[in-house]
């Protein structure tokens, strides 16, 4: 099994050379132009990506003919196959079915193509429906999507629609939920060992359930709909061990910003990230939904987090249907493992344009920024913004630029007014923010974490430089193509949010 190990007088950051975007890079000004960070220190390689294996061959004694990963049982068994091998095809039962407002009607359309105007959806009780994106706005090409959702699970009798219908006040609307990823956890959509597809590159959340959760387009989906099923190839898996103490100043996108810096935006492609080790086992759900959240943004076709103790507590008032989680074998081949020392990493951010663009935050301190923006499926749950009130708490101060907060679900807005932030002496994140000087937490939704309408709140309508606890930074992701996105936590986000620099938070948590 090839490995990497760290060695114990380098510092846990890699790259041959500091990642400057060498792609936007020339002697001539560039619309793309990025502030550069200090000189970065000399830093060793700690992992390096190993070679193919072959195929592995069936044994030929024994009950079990061949040692499965967590992705292969779970295909295996959603196939109705004893055994399978990476890189083949096979037909997958679904579990869930999930579209939203972006995606939704042309999947509606595909079904209604393929399969009749009159046809009905295989299981209606299967099949989830969450207009999350482009909600809040006058948009008419918007507000029309939602509506052709609207008809067609009241057509179908669809049970899980989470309808919003008074734009103007979210709370009137006791169904809308807001970010579909994260929706889908709290109401119980997520169980281990199942197969879970949505018309969502970030439908890889789910896998912190220890679930397969990955997305699919509209024709996929269109044909999900009318069947169930859904032909799939094997992916291979590489295996990510995390040991160590989590020091008190990292989050789970400090962990997933390191491995995507690693291995590239190329470097899972089509693969399966299965994340392990004594780290992995300490964080919370809401922790391992953002670490599978991005594996999508190094290509990977799911990540999956093996299920334990952390999220049968999760999942004890959430859902009442059974589940069967699955685990590697002892035996299970690898393609590659990487092994870090969490304990040794430090505060991250993807400079723009890409996510794998890593520095550490400590070497981009002279970079200026103009905002920062807290929220979407990766950073806008409610220990998200728990931990950015934690920052503003320890520090004090008035945040030096506009910070915009919009919490992913009517659920999350609800705990930033209600729930108590510990040492605070009772008070809530939204008493602590209005304090620190921020933007009132905005209606639930996607935001502007992939710009949207015009009138989409905290929209970057100008060239701007904004640190953000999204996923994607890439020219024109958050509104103009010449805004500049610094990815990071939520520690990073509200440190910078203080002192208007790019800000490794231990100068307020330590």
């Amino acid at each position: 099994m090839a490995s990497s190990t760290i060695s114990p007088n380098s510092t846990f950051f890699i790259t041959k050379k500091d990642p400057v975007l060498s792609a936007f890079s020339s002697s001539s000004p560039s619309p793309f132009s990025i502030p550069k960070c200090k000189k970065s220190i000399s830093k060793k390689i700690v992992s390096v990506m190993a070679p193919q294996q072959s195929e592995r061959r069936p044994a030929t004694t024994g009950s079990v003919k061949t040692a499965l990963t967590m992705t292969e049982k779970i295909f295996a068994r959603a196939s109705e196959k004893p055994q399978l091998i990476p890189g083949e095809n096979v037909w997958v039962n679904v579990d869930i079915l999930m579209t939203h407002d972006v995606c939704g009607p042309g999947s509606i359309g595909i079904f209604k193509k393929e399969f009749g105007q009159d046809a009905k959806v295989w299981d209606r009780e299967k099949v989830v429906i969450i207009p999350d994106h482009y909600i809040f706005t006058k948009d008419e090409r918007a507000n029309r999507n939602v509506d052709i959702l609207r008809d067609f699970c009241n057509e179908q009798n669809i049970k899980y629609f989470y309808d919003i219908k008074d734009l103007g006040n979210f709370k009137a609307n006791p169904d809308y939920k807001g970010v579909c990823h994260v929706a889908l956890a709290q109401e119980g959509h997520c169980r281990p060992g199942e197969v879970l597809l949505g018309t969502d590159s970030h439908t890889c959340t789910a896998g912190a359930f220890g679930q397969f959760a990955t997305g699919i387009g509209n024709t996929d989906a269109g044909f999900v709909l009318g069947t169930g099923k859904l032909l799939l190839k094997v992916p291979p898996t590489l295996r990510f061990v995390m040991d160590g103490e989590m020091p008190d100043y990292l989050q789970a996108k400090d962990l997933i910003l390191q491995i995507i810096g690693e291995i590239s935006v190329a470097g899972a492609t089509y693969k399966s990230m299965e994340f392990v080790g004594s780290t992995v086992e300490s964080l919370t759900m809401e922790e391992r939904m953002t670490l599978c959240n991005m594996v999508v943004e190094a290509g990977g076709k799911n990540g999956v987090v093996p299920a334990d103790s952390t999220t049968f507590k999760y999942l004890e008032d959430k859902t009442t249907l059974p589940y069967e989680p699955v685990y590697s074998d002892a035996q299970a081949r690898f393609l590659s493992e990487y092994r870090f020392d969490i304990s040794k990493l430090e505060p991250l951010v993807a400079k723009p344009h890409s996510p794998d663009n890593r520095a550490l935050a400590r070497e981009c301190s002279d970079v200026k920024i103009d905002r920062v923006y807290i929220g979407s499926c990766t950073g806008g749950k409610t220990e998200d913004f728990m931990a950015v009130a934690k920052v503003f708490l320890a520090s004090g101060k008035k945040v030096k630029v506009p910070t915009f907060l919009v919490p992913a679900t009517q659920k999350v807005w609800m705990d930033v007014y209600t729930l108590p932030v510990p040492g605070s002496g009772g008070k809530t994140c939204a008493q602590i923010f209005e304090e620190a000087g921020c933007d009132t937490p905005a209606s639930p939704s996607c935001g502007a974490c992939l710009g949207g309408p015009k009138d989409t709140h905290a929209r970057m309508n100008e060239p701007m430089v904004c640190v953000s606890t999204t996923n994607r930074n890439f020219p024109g992701r958050m509104g103009h193509k010449e805004g500049q996105i610094y990815l990071a936590s939520p520690y990073t986000a509200a440190a910078s949010a203080l002192t208007g620099f790019v800000t490794d938070p231990r100068e307020f948590l330590q």
